[in-house]
């Protein structure tokens, strides 16, 4: 039996849970879960290198890579396949003000 995952601190709910390519047809779609997109932006959108990141997430420096390799994988497939790119699901708990914590959990039984 599998350990149960930790949650992983993100920083706030995203804002939109779906992109579908436009004037193609879809052929189907796949799932990244909010702590992947959390992790897509601290990297990507926000320059942070993965140590850093790694400590905003509460998570190791190695499992934030394969969190970060696992979120580019899905959108690459997305972008080169035409499929839509719905954001949902994951193990993670939300930061809110005065240190507040919200744990979040969605489905994933059609990830990926």
């Amino acid at each position: 039996m599998p350990r149960p995952r930790k949650p992983r601190f993100v920083s706030g709910f995203p804002t939109m849970t779906a992109f579908v390519p436009q004037g193609l047809p879809v052929t189907g779609e796949v799932f990244l879960t909010v702590e992947e997109l959390e992790a897509i932006r601290l990297s990507d959108f926000e320059g942070l290198d993965q140590e850093a990141a790694a400590g905003m997430m509460g998570v190791s420096r190695h499992t934030f890579g394969r969190v970060l390799a696992g979120a580019r994988a899905v959108i690459a497939e997305a972008l080169v396949t035409s499929k839509a790119l719905r954001v949902e699901g994951g193990t993670f708990e939300i930061r809110g003000p005065h240190r507040r914590r919200r744990r979040g959990r969605g489905p994933l039984e059609k990830r990926r």
